[in-house]
């Protein structure tokens, strides 16, 4: 026997094997069980969500031999017809190709004659909006009242096309697009009945790349089991879709937290070098981006089988929310402007950068050259309010690089003869003298057992996560012992305790093993940050709360305080 592709093996025979259109399945069994029956249906929606499949299965309820009912038996010699399309009382006709007035006025010629197999004729009308005006103007009488035999099934893709006459006449159903979860859930089931083996992340590729479209995940299911031999694997997939791996994505944020550069473009000529598109990886960013943005809002919708749910819980906590919409905008106006620029590579490695100049975090030292501010600057008086000694900070930080002071900027020669001049540059020998000493400085640093501490100087990616959610139990010369809490062992395994030891050998100069364990009673450095940031955030409603200026706001013009905008001064 020939092959049956896995879209037309797997199509459903009836409603109760219906996957994703529960609103229009309830809708038409409780019609059918109370023969509440209208003469014309109408099915819209995008290709692939099942509108011939619903019409077959109406068709078999309406003429099964047992019965109008829901649950056709499907062993009948009308069921069984209908499924093999040679029943001679259900008609499906392409209306694309069956479009003008004679193909209509023939079918409703024969509409007037009595069935020939069953209980009721059935006109299936695909693509209706393909028709012509004249020949809906043709069906107009015969839809409305049609004869008692004759039941009309319309289907389109665009339902803004068809006359508002011809949707009045009809009872429409609305079939939603499938969620990526549910597609792939239901590939997972044909995949165990078929007795293939699989990878869960391979179908939530497929689910993805499917656009809500059953029958185009099962086309894709049948072409990755044949691209991978009787197996669906996560790599093979991701190549047969050109899908980028999410790996990548992953580590351009996490040199994007770093704010390293030369990791972005390097990053950037790898993805090149591996022809993947740079319009698909503006895609998945925004995609990833979205999805951390999701985790921060609300973590608990993030699905424990989710196949990076560690690691978009891990960014989701590292990043600001502001940040994540920052990005999210550039990766959208990056992907529609790559047309214009002058490749995609070009394009794409200035979105990175814009990500990288206009981050609004606190993320890069200042420049060598940049002079601090003075105190008097930004430092109000005592017994200035919380609202003005925050106004003076945003007025003074502009200019932080003059004194403070009401008169105009003394000339050239006076700001001269006040400012310092820049040491001279040292020497060729004098810079290789620092260079040694830096060097054996670093050869010879000691911990102090101050965890926190160390965790800051340390130049780490993603394994800061980890290094952060650790509290030291012990150390030595040459060793360290961390325990981490339950609450965070999604960060081990992951490759960041390698990371994490490597960092920290580099920084000592010299072997340093790091040994991880669960437990420990949480005093962690990411614990101690929290509770530092609750604990400016009470001091500064408190400050705001028993300033005299806010309470006379309040008193005479009836203002009140929003929580969520006060935010401590750091």
């Amino acid at each position: 026997m020939s092959y049956q592709v896995l879209a037309r093996k797997w199509r459903p025979k009836s409603f109760d094997e219906l996957v994703g259109q529960e609103h229009v399945v309830r809708a038409l069994t409780n019609a059918l069980e109370q023969q509440r029956l209208h003469h014309a249906y109408l099915f819209t929606g995008t290709r692939g969500v099942g509108k011939t499949t619903l019409s077959r299965i109406l068709a078999k309820s309406l003429n099964c031999e047992q019965g109008v009912s829901p649950r056709p038996c499907g062993q009948c010699a009308a069921c069984l017809a209908i499924d093999k399309g040679s029943f001679l009382d259900y008609v499906e006709m392409d209306a694309a190709s069956n479009r003008g007035v004679e193909d209509m006025t023939s079918l409703l010629e024969k509409a007037v004659y009595a069935p020939t197999q069953g209980r009721y004729k059935v006109y299936m009308l695909d693509e209706v909006h393909q028709l012509t005006g004249h020949a809906f103007n043709a069906m107009l009488k015969t839809l409305e009242e049609p004869p008692a035999h004759v039941k009309f099934i319309l289907a389109t893709t665009d339902p803004q096309k068809v006359p508002v006459t011809v949707l009045s006449r009809c009872l429409q159903f609305n079939l939603r697009q499938m969620s990526g979860s549910g597609i792939a859930e239901h590939l997972q089931h044909v995949l165990t009945e078929e007795h293939i083996v699989f990878e869960p992340v391979a179908l939530n590729l497929i689910g993805r790349s499917a656009n809500g479209s059953m029958r185009d995940a099962l086309s894709l299911l049948d072409q990755a089991i044949a691209y991978g031999g009787n197996s669906v694997n996560e790599k093979e997939v991701r190549a047969m879709l050109g899908a980028i791996d999410q790996g990548y994505l992953f580590e351009l944020l996490g040199s994007l937290l770093a704010n390293d550069g030369n990791a972005l473009l390097e990053q950037a000529r790898a993805m090149e070098q591996r022809a993947i598109s740079f319009d698909t990886a503006l895609n998945d960013l925004a995609n990833l981006l979205h999805e951390i943005a999701i985790a921060q809002a609300v973590p608990g919708s993030i699905a424990d089988d989710h196949p990076e749910r560690s690691a978009l819980l891990d960014l989701a906590s590292r990043f600001n929310a502001e940040t994540i919409q920052l990005y999210y905008q550039i990766a959208l106006l990056a992907r529609r402007d790559l047309g214009l620029a002058p490749d995609e590579f070009a394009g794409f490695t200035m979105a990175l950068l814009r990500m990288l100049a206009f981050n609004p975090g606190d993320q890069k030292s200042p420049p060598a050259h940049a002079k601090t501010v003075p105190p008097t600057a930004v430092t109000a008086a005592p017994s200035e309010s919380p609202v003005r000694a925050s106004a003076a900070l945003a007025i003074s930080t502009p200019s932080a690089s003059m004194p403070a002071t009401t008169q105009p900027p003394a000339p050239m020669d006076k700001r001269q003869e006040t400012t310092p001049p820049s040491p001279p540059a040292p020497a060729n020998n004098q810079a290789n003298a620092e260079d040694v000493e830096a060097v054996s400085d670093s050869v010879t640093r000691s911990f102090d057992g101050n965890w926190r501490t160390l965790v800051d100087r340390l130049k780490l990616g993603l394994a800061r996560a980890l290094a952060q959610n650790c509290e030291l139990n012990s150390f030595d010369e040459h060793s360290i012992m961390l325990s981490v809490p339950p609450s965070q062992k999604h960060l081990l395994g992951m490759g960041y305790e390698e990371k994490l030891q490597s960092a920290v050998t580099q920084y000592f100069g010299r072997k340093i093993n790091m040994t991880f364990s669960l437990g420990g009673s949480g005093n962690t450095p990411a614990q101690m940050m929290s509770q530092e940031k609750a604990m400016l955030q009470a001091q500064a409603e408190n400050a705001i709360q028993n300033d005299g200026f806010v309470q006379a706001l309040i008193k005479d013009f009836g203002a009140h305080i929003i929580p969520s905008s006060i935010k401590p001064l750091q």
